[in-house]
């Protein structure tokens, strides 16, 4: 027996009824032989981890742009603290923890730099539209391993596909979906009030009183919470619910939509449409592997996929090359 096979049996010992059992998997879009080591959704999770794509987010704008502070979040370390989330939830309700793991990895891959405001424009642009989760299902499938993708499982796929505003078809995406929302909101008080956006003092009262006064504090409810409904339905107590629901309405009103913290958002669009008018006009400018995706897709998409993936550094050298003029150096 390998190891994985002892996984294996391992999960279907001790999780739950409702779990995704590795053994069961839907499978890859590319039938493939199995590691005889690591179980279907561990090999995904290592596949994500290894791929260019993630590497790249430590370099893309979570919340506030580009920032020359240490300590606020990057598209990366949102992404290590969703996975932290899921992996206690589905961890606590014995349900699998390696494919929550895998998931929520992978969620953000194709999210743009400058954070949502690339995703707004480039969603003008495109002919066909830009959403990020789509965008980073995309990136799993076509453009990594130059176009080969990573041929991961279908539920790790249709997690990732489903972390905005879709029910995934297994409890582990779903519980990535909740995990996401919980991490920002959190993490984005912590760091809107080190950007002086806002202030402890000003948080809503209700929220506070139900969820608590801290980070810590606001996350241990609402997992205990979703712990204690068990694995049949993913779901808060209601009064948890509505105190989440508040402090998300409250954050999108007085942080995501606020002027101070999107003053510098404009000039971030007007950088990705200049990027992406030149690629259109000169694509031989490209890297081949966007090359390949014009040819088997559309010019459209091989630009939109290429800007996409540039991390904010990336986007603003290669602007200030293409388009700001040079002093004489001799």
């Amino acid at each position: 027996m390998t190891p994985r096979e002892q996984t294996e049996q391992i999960e279907a010992s001790t999780l739950c009824k409702e779990a995704s059992l590795s053994m069961r998997t839907r499978g890859r879009r590319i039938p493939q032989a199995k590691c005889p080591v690591r179980t279907e959704y561990q090999r995904d999770r290592d596949r994500i981890i290894h791929s260019n794509a993630f590497l790249r987010l430590k370099h893309k704008t979570q919340v506030y742009l580009i920032p020359t502070g240490d300590h606020y979040r990057t598209r990366m370390t949102h992404t290590l603290e969703v996975a932290q989330i899921a992996r206690t939830i589905t961890r606590a309700l014995r349900l699998n923890e390696d494919l929550a793991e895998a998931i929520a990895l992978g969620h953000d891959l194709g999210h743009t730099p400058f954070g949502h405001a690339g995703e707004a424009i480039l969603n003008e642009l495109s002919p066909t539209g830009f959403k990020h989760y789509l965008q980073s299902v995309r990136v799993v499938d076509y453009i990594e391993k130059q176009g080969k993708g990573l041929n991961l499982t279908y539920e790790v796929r249709n997690g990732i596909a489903c972390h905005t505003n879709q029910m995934a078809k297994t409890r582990e995406g779903y519980i990535v979906r909740l995990a996401d929302r919980i991490a920002y909101i959190n993490h984005d008080i912590e760091d809107s009030i080190r950007a002086g956006i806002i202030q402890t003092k000003q948080l809503p009262p209700y929220p506070v009183k139900i969820l608590g006064k801290t980070k810590s504090e606001r996350i241990t409810t609402v997992v205990s919470s979703l712990i204690a409904n068990g694995s049949v339905e993913i779901k808060m107590d209601s009064d948890i619910q509505k105190a989440q629901d508040e402090l998300h309405t409250w954050m999108y009103d007085n942080v995501y939509k606020n002027p101070i913290a999107k003053a510098e958002e404009n000039k971030a669009k007007l950088l990705i449409e200049k990027l992406y008018n030149y690629f259109y006009k000169n694509p031989d400018k490209m890297p081949d592997e966007y090359k390949i995706i014009t040819e088997k897709f559309t010019k459209e998409q091989a630009v939109c996929d290429y800007v996409a993936g540039m991390t904010d550094g990336y986007a603003i050298n290669l602007f200030n090359n293409l388009f700001i003029p040079k002093g004489w150096s001799k």
